[in-house]
């Protein structure tokens, strides 16, 4: 495959299980397209026109030629200057990496997470938050979240490849939809009655057993195993955790439990006040099982997958 072509693939796979639906999306590229067509001339230049096709900021090719042949790739969750030092390495050794991947954003893709965050305005309106309140709720979060990657040096990992003639990519929000399909579909599909339920769940996926073995497994941190599940919402993707505000408007919309891959003390303390039981699904766990979904996706086509950084990798194939 080309770069290009992986890079399209994984954009079309986070689409098609974007929790907003396809349909939807279209509608958010299709004002991207009137937004850009409305631009003066000398404006263009600094517009990044990946947003006429990918609604997913934190997910960018970084460096490489979109037409280069991939045949090996290096993945992980965590990709930093050590882990572009480590596939020179391996090229040494007589295993060439066409290309690395991350699955946290890198680059522009981390100075520009932000941006994907309004997802969560359309996820919450889909469990019954208003729109209104979804968005007003979101507002501060965002721009929060915004001035808070303003000072942070994005660009070591970016730099190394270029200076090790590294290729290099993220995949971030896309994965994170596959692990919230996957996850969604198997607790409409089982319906874990108690918080013990849930876990057991969990652990019966290959990821989740693994890093149970990292002491790093399901955990309930909000409730006790014995509680009654109610209404189950897996909350993994929308680029980084959203209001805190947001728990009594899903409580009132019904919510009894929240599957996250993490969750800051604030946010926790605000679940157990509204009475909405948590469970930490696991965050390596979490992000390995949604690339692994997608890194299925590039064996089938032939390339070998080389994981390192955190990724818990397991084949479906």
């Amino acid at each position: 495959m080309k770069l290009m072509d992986i890079y399209q693939l994984a954009v079309e796979k986070g689409i098609e299980r974007d929790p907003r639906g396809p349909e939807a999306v279209q509608k958010i590229l299709e004002r991207e397209k009137k937004r850009f067509n409305d631009l003066k001339e000398d404006e263009k230049w600094e517009y990044d026109q990946d947003r006429l096709f990918n609604p997913y900021s934190d997910s960018r090719i970084l460096v490489g030629d979109p037409e280069k042949d991939v045949n090996r790739v290096l993945a992980g969750i965590d990709i930093e200057v050590g882990e572009v030092l480590l596939a020179d390495r391996l090229g040494e050794r007589s295993r060439p990496i066409d290309l690395i991947i991350a699955h946290h954003p890198e680059g522009k893709a981390m100075s520009a997470l932000y941006q994907v965050m309004h997802l969560q305005e359309d996820f919450l309106a889909r469990y019954g938050v208003p729109i209104n309140i979804a968005e007003g709720i979101m507002a501060s979060r965002i721009g929060e979240v915004k001035r808070s990657l303003l000072p942070l040096n994005h660009n070591r990992a970016v730099d190394a490849a270029k200076m090790l003639n590294q290729n290099l990519m993220c995949i971030h929000t896309p994965a994170d939809n596959h692990v919230v399909d996957f996850l969604q579909k198997k607790m409409d599909e089982e319906k874990p009655e108690r918080l013990d339920d849930i876990v057991k769940l969990l652990k019966a996926i290959p990821e989740y057993k693994e890093a149970v073995g990292y002491n790093a497994g399901p955990t309930i941190v909000v409730g006790s195993k014995d509680r009654r599940s109610g209404k189950i919402l897996v909350d993994m993707t929308g680029g980084t955790g959203g209001s805190e505000d947001a728990y009594a408007k899903l409580a009132h919309a019904g919510i009894g439990t929240l599957v996250v891959m993490h969750i800051s003390e604030k946010h926790r303390k605000e679940a157990e006040k509204n009475h909405i039981n948590v469970v930490i699904a696991g965050h390596m766990a979490s992000d390995s099982l949604g690339m692994n979904l997608i890194l299925d996706e590039l064996q089938k086509r032939g390339i070998e997958i080389i994981p390192c950084a955190g990724l818990i990798r397991h084949s479906r194939i």
